[in-house]
């Protein structure tokens, strides 16, 4: 599964992924009420970027990852938080404590749950008035435009998934999907905050960000490898060896509101 493939590349994976603006990890926890009181069930931590953002709270979290080595990595990255607990486990059939939570968390990972148990199974692991928040990141117009246009060349001519023609979209034209929220019958009040964040890039920090997403791993080695030539000529001989990306986080909490 694509979803099994960031394990592979977990250390990869925790030194170069860009952290949450702290503005939304700022709203996550007012609108929580995160203190050291506070039970927290994290969905697929990865190697800890949400997690140490939160651990900062001093509340007590439960964190549920489904890679061996994510998991390993996030643990070491974590060791300084004993509130902070790391479970290697598949969420869909991790058993839920009996005592409830206050905030149950999932950033850039939601969409890997079986969406016949995600919100559902969230929503059993809350209190009333417990908050489920989802982190849902888009790649959006912005940053080095250029670059972007020009490197769906290379996409097109490496990945035969790509469709022709295909350009990113400005974050106003990216729709909010909270269906599936509202459509939980215990849960009401959904909301959707949003935050951009430009991330400047070296070619060779690209290239590990590409190196982490599931798709660009899932590419034979010659094309793969093909790819990420291409990509890195183009920061390096059109672009000063230097990149801007732009990214479009959405910040959805759902608040449990029936027993």
């Amino acid at each position: 599964m694509l979803r099994d493939t960031f394990n592979e590349a977990a250390e990869l994976y925790d030194r170069a992924r860009p952290s949450y603006p702290p503005a939304l990890v700022g709203e996550l926890a007012r609108v929580a009420c995160l203190g050291p009181e506070s039970r927290v069930l994290e969905i697929g931590p990865g190697t800890g970027q949400l997690t140490h953002a939160l651990a900062g709270f001093g509340c007590h979290i439960t964190a549920v990852e489904l890679g061996d080595a994510m998991a390993s990595v996030a643990r070491r990255r974590l060791a300084g938080f004993p509130r902070v607990d790391v479970r290697h486990a598949e969420f869909e059939r991790w058993p839920l404590p009996a005592a409830p939570f206050d905030l149950v968390a999932c950033a850039t990972a939601f969409h890997w749950i079986d969406p016949a148990v995600r919100v559902e199974k969230a929503a059993d692991a809350l209190r009333v008035g417990g908050r489920l928040a989802v982190v849902v990141t888009h790649h959006v117009a912005g940053g080095t435009t250029d670059f972007f246009a020009r490197a769906q060349d290379c996409y097109e001519r490496w990945d035969p998934a790509t469709p022709p023609g295909l350009r990113l979209r400005p974050s106003s034209e990216i729709p909010s999907d909270l269906e599936e929220f509202r459509n939980c019958p215990r849960l009401g009040d959904v909301t959707v905050t949003r935050f951009e964040q430009d991330i400047p890039h070296t070619a060779d920090q690209y290239i590990d960000v590409l190196l982490t997403y599931s798709g660009h791993r899932a590419l034979d080695s010659t094309r793969r490898e093909g790819l990420l030539a291409c990509v890195r000529d183009l920061i390096e001989s059109g672009h000063g060896g230097r990149v801007t990306k732009r990214y479009l986080h959405e910040l959805i909490i759902a608040t449990r509101v029936t027993p």
